[in-house]
């Protein structure tokens, strides 16, 4: 048994709309073995792995499968599945089909993280193998040799659970290191929510790109492409920033910087009563230290905050409670009451039990990973217990509250109470105007007040510092009060109410020659009316008709050069056979799908052995459409695709016989379309028709090449109307688009085949091509 084949299909494909991983597996020796009939097997995969069960433990229709008689490759699938699930990275869509030929089968599965699924596929295959090594309960052994095999059976056995403890340990580290952050994440979905697509740069760096082309903008963590460098600079200088903020009338608590344990106790001194201990450019609250009035107290503050920076700050202890102010887009989005890491005290347990047992609460996590971060037992812990009295193995009394951090920050512990409904305008527009005097877009105001329902005056309160990347998860995932969409807000100050898409027309058919002309004649077309194009089909990929790379570009990679381009206005795309098979769309949906045909060029190519297998193939670009599909109504399988687009998808015909009956009844019914007729270019807006142009007009003759070049012009126009292209502007990009070099020669049949209706009348099925087995 082994992988022949494997392909990670990052965008929807013929088997889902959403990214998985295609492995072809060889069962060799095993094709005809099934559970059934393994001695033992059955027992020892769900003894191994018992989620495989089902829920709750009940056995589920796996179970009924092993049951019946599985073969391997179902098994293997199954394995795949449940191990992203015990990795943290759970999925449920799977399926397995025997592929032509017998022996081989076709596995898909969905993942969350693609390194995950691909050794998850790896290890299951490992497992697999493992338990069919072990003898089963009735193997045939010797008397004489009983103890011996049992012993080997025992010693496969735990060398199979070896390999499973870890094989998991080793995907969930990758799951975590690869795992994108919760505020990060809630930017994301909220993106997704309004439709704005989004992509990772790399598979472990929360950097991504949401949008296209000119309307694209990047996002790391918290911090968006439109927040300036200088801005970030200055909030990453806690002095500068209270300078100007000063500057700005913000009150902020007197204070003054050290770069050494004496200047730092002087400075303590001068400033009198409590102080707070900080390094200058730290965050998340690390080398913090709060309430110091002995030298003592400053000089093991010193001695930690320095940990983290080499100039400290020594400012005045401001009474009162944390709360965190969430701006974005120049209005506050959230307020949240931040509460120091903390544990009550039940007179039994010491507080590190008490640690541990909250340490457990499946809400918190390592770093960002988790609504709530884990509380460390450090230095700083101590200190704080310390103050209070208590060592780590202290037994607090029964319901006293315990502090484990002085700062209230949520990355060393702490939680939040949504507070936003109780700020008053007074400190919105305060910091709202904090925000601006730095210079930031999204940023997140610390300060400290006795009641924040108070208007912030110097008196009862001030603000600590400014965040240039804050983290949304306590406004998002409050411990208490109302959940507030920060991820929405920061999103709308991006984009406002728009989707950060260009319009994307996608190009596809069996003959990759008129899908790559047909691409050139559109593009041409939208560049000649002053749009900014991007281009990616066979001859290469072209942005703003310059070549950026020169070769067979019809792929995944190629598209995503074109949709990535900061130049790009209007993407138009081929999408060819083996990009769609291997590697899935480069693309969620596009404004205009077009379907030149489906031929016979390509049978037997990429698991294509019919025609209507073919017309699946096509269909997967079809079903992206969003608002128009574009289709040769001369080809009965382009018929077929028609029939199966959803209802707010407009379809457009193209032909070259200009009586076939599809194109009459579509005309018929008002429908948009574009033909050929007295030996022009004839257009149907879906009122009257018009002469778009005599093929005489067309420089270097497009129907030359005969009539798959017609087809490719007729094609063309009608995606360009469905754009909502003028004609005017239409007709003169055909007259002056020229084929390269001269007028190319096409050697490949004619595509657009005349047929009665009653021949397309059942249209094809478009189904998913894998079934379970």
């Amino acid at each position: 048994m082994k992988i022949v084949e494997q392909h990670v299909l990052r965008g929807a494909n013929l088997y889902s709309s959403h990214p998985c991983v295609l492995t072809v597996i060889d069962l060799q020796d095993l094709r005809g073995a099934v559970t059934s009939k393994l001695d033992g097997f059955n027992q020892r995969l769900l003894a191994l792995l018992p989620s495989l069960r089902g829920q709750a433990g009940q056995d589920g229709g796996f179970v009924k499968a092993l049951d019946d008689g599985a073969n391997l490759a179902h098994v293997v699938e199954h394995i795949t599945v449940a191990l992203q699930c015990l990795a943290g990275t759970p999925v449920s869509v799977s399926r397995t089909q025997a592929m032509a030929g017998g022996g081989q089968y076709g596995m898909v599965c969905a993942y969350q993280i693609e390194q995950v699924a691909v050794d998850a596929v790896d290890l299951a295959l490992v497992l697999v193998r493992g338990l069919l090594a072990q003898p089963g309960p009735d193997a045939d052994v010797n008397a004489s040799a009983e103890g011996n095999a049992d012993a080997d059976a025992n010693a496969d056995a735990e060398s199979v659970r070896a390999r499973l403890a870890e094989g998991l340990a080793a995907l969930r580290e990758t799951a975590q290191r690869r795992a994108i952050g919760t505020s990060t994440g809630a930017i994301i979905d909220a993106a997704t929510q309004q439709g704005i697509p989004s992509s990772r740069l790399t598979p472990e760096a929360n950097l991504f790109v949401l949008g296209w082309g000119a309307r694209q903008k990047r996002l790391q963590a918290s911090i968006t492409g439109d927040t300036g460098h200088i801005a970030v600079g200055i909030a990453s200088d806690k002095a500068l920033t209270k300078t100007l903020l000063q500057e700005a009338g913000v009150p902020v608590p007197e204070g003054m910087t050290a770069r050494s344990l004496e200047q730092a106790q002087r400075a303590a001194r001068q400033l009198g009563g409590l102080v707070t201990v900080k390094p200058l450019d730290g965050n998340h609250g690390r080398g913090v230290t709060t309430r110091c009035g002995t030298d003592d107290e400053v000089a093991l503050a010193f001695e930690r905050a320095r940990e983290h920076g080499r100039t400290i700050i020594i400012e005045r202890y401001i009474q009162g409670d944390d709360y965190r102010v969430l701006v974005a887009g120049n209005q506050v989005v959230a307020a949240a009451l931040r509460r120091p890491a903390s544990v009550t005290g039940d007179g039994v347990a010491s507080v590190r039990e008490l640690v541990g047992l909250e340490n457990q609460n499946p809400a918190r996590g390592e770093g960002h990973s988790n609504i709530l971060t884990r509380i460390p037992l450090d230095g700083q812990a101590e200190t704080t217990l310390a103050k209070q009295g208590l060592q780590l193995d202290s037994v607090p009394a029964n319901g006293q509250r315990v502090l484990l951090r002085g700062n209230a920050n949520l990355s060393s512990g702490g939680t939040a109470e949504d507070v936003t409904d109780r700020l008053p305008p007074h400190t919105r527009a305060m910091c709202v105007r904090a925000v601006r005097k730095i210079g930031l877009d999204v940023a997140g105001i610390d300060l400290v007040c006795e009641d924040i329902g108070v208007p912030l005056d110097g008196k009862n309160g001030a603000v600590i510092e400014i965040n240039a990347a804050p983290g949304i998860r306590m406004h998002v995932y409050p411990s208490a009060g109302t959940p507030r969409d920060a991820g929405a807000a920061i999103v709308a100050s991006m984009f406002g109410d728009g989707n950060g898409r260009v319009p994307l027309i996608a190009v596809t058919g069996t003959n990759g020659h008129n899908s790559t002309t047909a691409t050139r004649i559109i593009e041409h077309t939208l560049r000649q009316a002053g749009i900014g194009t991007g281009c990616a089909n066979g001859d290469g990929v072209f942005i703003n008709g310059h070549s950026v790379i020169q070769s067979d570009c019809d792929s995944y990679r190629a598209a995503r050069t074109v949709l990535g381009s900061p130049d790009v206005e209007f993407a138009v795309l081929e999408t060819a056979r083996d990009g769609i098979l291997q590697q899935g769309l480069a693309f969620d949906r596009c404004d205009v799908a077009v379907v030149l045909d489906v031929g016979n060029e390509s049978l037997g190519m990429d698991s294509a052995e019919t025609l209507d297998a073919l017309a699946r193939v096509h269909a997967v670009t079809a079903q992206a459409a969003a608002d128009a599909l574009v289709l040769n109504a001369g080809d009965p399988r382009c018929v077929a695709i028609g029939a199966n687009a959803a209802p707010q998808v407009e379809v457009i015909y193209f032909g070259a016989d200009a009586g076939h009956p599809a194109l009459v009844r579509h005309l018929a019914r008002g429908g948009r379309a574009a033909w050929l007729e007295d030996g022009a270019i004839m257009l149907a807006d879906g009122k009257s028709p018009q002469r778009l142009a005599g093929l005489e007009d067309l420089p270097a003759r497009l129907d030359s090449g005969g009539r798959d070049n017609t087809v490719n012009a007729l094609a063309a126009a009608a995606a360009l109307m469905a754009s909502e292209l003028n004609a005017s502007a239409i007709a003169d990009g055909l007259r002056s688009f020229m084929m390269a070099g001269a007028a190319a020669a096409v050697d490949s049949p004619v595509v657009d085949r005349a047929q009665s209706l009653d021949q397309v009348a059942q249209p094809v099925g478009l189904g998913n091509q894998f079934e379970c087995v």
